[in-house]
């Protein structure tokens, strides 16, 4: 609940800096929405101090952001207003991961930032019997093979929460990892080999956009005393220039994988498959419960572990003072 909340104040707090510093530069306006209104709440529930603390932050990253990005600052005509707009969760289940999006209509151009507060995370995606992973993910359905492997596994956990009211927690299992993590991993795992052979190019490029993101993007990670900057120029439509101002820094194009190279579990781990693609591309799928009572669906913590080296990545120092 805390990471969401500190997510959250993030976010408004970037949705601030943005106002503040293009206001005096081009016509802003902010989109008003439920969204918008949770995170206002989550940003004004932590000290004045700890405010700061994020403002500070953002401010650093707005201010490269625009040093990057000249359509920020400047419109062709005072119609060409600069809407800023936090977007529901309900796009990432979409695979937009984007939580800001900046948008000129007049100019046909938008760009999305992500915030994120002190991890690199990629997505989080449940495995359920019920949950066909490969349509949601690629628009290749599962196969009944992995549906009938996966259905002995998650059915007798959907009968101990009924019997137990929803009480019954994970740590009475005898065997959790051995019973229910690597069955189920192995049966992801050959489902994904079965998907990726019935249409090699499309799933390992489906696979890594829809986890890392289906449009462009800047991921803005809040650190200790520093934040990062990503430019996940997948499309070509970040970086781009206005007339003749160009971008201060150039953020490279980045390829997509076109082939799944190897799926193996990670040295000495039960619950971690370790997906490696060709371009440089890397992934950690790591399953847990997400709750401490028992239910029947899992949950992925999926890591980012390696990206090609043209994604462009600058790190700023920021200093909170005493």
């Amino acid at each position: 609940m805390s990471q969401m909340k500190n997510g959250k104040a993030f976010e408004y707090s970037i949705l601030k800096e943005f106002k503040e510093k293009l206001d005096k530069l081009t016509n802003v306006e902010i989109v008003i929405n439920n969204a918008l209104l949770t995170a206002q709440k989550c940003f004004e529930e932590f000290s004045s101090q700890e405010q700061g603390r994020y403002l500070l932050t953002a401010s650093f990253a707005v201010n490269f952001l625009m040093d990057i990005e000249p359509r920020l600052s400047n419109d062709i005509g005072k119609n060409d207003i600069l809407q800023l707009e936090i977007l529901t969760d309900y796009q990432g289940q979409l695979g937009d991961v984007r939580d800001i999006l900046v948008i000129r209509l007049l100019q046909n151009w938008e760009i999305g930032v992500s915030a994120k507060n002190n991890h690199k995370a990629v997505k989080h995606s449940r495995l359920s019997k019920d949950i066909d992973f490969g349509e949601k993910w690629l628009g290749i359905k599962c196969s009944k093979t992995y549906f009938d492997e996966i259905d002995p596994i998650f059915t007798p956990l959907k009968k101990i929460k009924i019997d137990s009211r929803s009480t019954q927690k994970w740590s009475t299992l005898p065997s959790k990892e051995n019973d229910i993590y690597v069955p189920i991993l192995n049966a992801f795992k050959k489902e994904l080999y079965r998907l990726y052979r019935s249409s090699p190019n499309r799933v390992a490029s489906a696979l890594v956009a829809y986890l890392v993101g289906t449009k462009d993007f800047y991921k803005v990670i809040k650190g200790k005393n520093q934040v990062e900057i990503q430019a996940y120029n997948l499309y070509g439509s970040l970086n781009l220039p206005f007339k003749e101002v160009e971008p201060k820094f150039k953020t490279p194009r980045i390829n997509l994988p076109d082939k799944i190279v190897d799926i193996s579990f990670k040295d000495n781990s039960k619950t971690t498959l370790i997906v490696t693609f060709n371009n440089d591309w890397k992934l950690s799928f790591r399953i847990h419960n997400a709750s401490s009572r028992i239910e029947p669906s899992l949950k992925f913590d999926i890591n980012l572990l390696k990206a090609p080296n043209s994604l462009f990545t600058n790190t700023l120092s920021v200093s909170y003072g005493v």
